[in-house]
């Protein structure tokens, strides 16, 4: 067994009891609201965990079809129309493309009616994902597994309380079978992983609106200053509300973030952190069952830092991710996800 990979193995167990929450919900610093797609929190508050999103309890049915031609809507380059209500079926979404990727077990495509959603609902059928959740295409099948095996047991925990659909994935994960586990795990893991971000360094970036986890161009225009902050916003927002999962993201991050990422990632930043390509390899392009991290989303990237950081991702990674995370500041994260998310995977 390689040296890297044996290292996993051995800390698995230890990765459990080495690496707690810091403080209980109501204590723990909070950390930065981008990467949730959340507005700040106002100094001196603390929000309330958000309730759970529980499935609905009885069968969901079909949207019916389309009364007329013009209630149906097309994504760019797709031979299919659908109406709007097909295309947020939680139990059958539009498959805009079904050339692009095998063929979707049950679990993916349709879910488990009522109480799981089908995977390519919230993670496109390609598996690309969108800012609010995660980019699983290409990911490895035994980190797949493991990763719904850590949400069965709730070692998957937002470190910011508002963020609510990460507790509905813990509900689906419970919800799932081994069987469905493997389908699902052998299904994306079975995908290339290709980049469709665009990095743009700015200080002055187009106005936002904050609507479901994601930030949106606002239609009345206007601009505003990047901060210390990334922000994913769709290439095409019509697009992206249709669930094209051919549709483009960009990546706004503040000037000269890439390249101090790019330093702190590869030499340690002085001891800040650890050499980011000791475990995820050359290029950042994943060792066995360790992620590639190259070009996926910097929401969903620093999301996982902030929450390896402050304690509430207490999975058999942890305590590996431990020293890598703990003396990093705010700004050290934007620097890294802004290289990470430039890289080409």
């Amino acid at each position: 067994m390689p040296r890297r990979i044996a290292s996993v193995v051995l800390i698995t167990a230890a990765a459990l009891l080495t690496f707690s929450p810091v403080g209980t919900a109501q204590q723990r610093p909070l950390p930065a609201a981008w990467p949730y797609g959340l507005p700040p929190v106002p100094p001196g508050e603390y929000p309330p965990q958000a309730p759970p999103i529980l499935p609905p309890k009885e069968f969901v049915p079909p949207p019916p079809p389309a009364k007329s031609p013009d209630e149906l809507v097309q994504a760019e380059g797709s031979e299919f129309r659908f109406t709007r209500q097909q295309i947020g079926y939680r139990h059958g979404p539009a498959d805009w493309f079904p050339q692009d990727h095998p063929e979707m077990p049950e679990i993916v495509a349709k879910g488990k009616n009522p109480e799981v959603r089908a995977c390519a609902m919230c993670h496109l059928p390609n598996g690309r994902g969108r800012p609010e959740n995660a980019p699983i295409q290409g990911l490895p099948y035994d980190y797949i597994v493991q990763q719904l095996r850590d949400f069965q047991r709730g070692l998957r925990q937002s470190a910011d309380p508002r963020k609510d659909n990460t507790s509905e994935m813990e509900q689906i994960a419970k919800a799932l079978t081994d069987e469905e586990i493997v389908q699902s795990a052998r299904y994306f893991s079975s995908m290339k992983w290709t980049k469709y971000i665009r990095v743009v360094e700015a200080d002055t970036i187009p106005k936002m609106q904050l609507r479901g986890h994601i930030f949106w161009p606002d239609p009345a225009g206007g601009t505003e200053p990047i901060g210390n902050r990334i922000v994913e916003t769709p290439e095409d927002p019509a697009q992206a509300q249709l669930r094209n999962p051919r549709s483009g993201w960009i990546a706004y991050v503040p000037p000269g973030s890439v390249e101090r990422g790019r330093v702190l990632a590869t030499t340690g930043g002085n001891g800040r952190t650890l050499v980011c390509s000791t475990c995820h390899g050359p290029g950042l392009r994943g060792v066995g069952p360790v992620p590639d991290i190259a070009g996926r989303s910097p929401s969903y990237m620093a999301r996982q830092l902030w929450d390896f950081k402050l304690g509430t991702r207490r999975t058999t990674m942890s305590a590996l991710m431990k020293p890598v995370v703990e003396k990093l500041t705010e700004q050290d994260i934007v620097d890294l996800i802004a290289y990470t998310t430039s890289l080409e995977p």
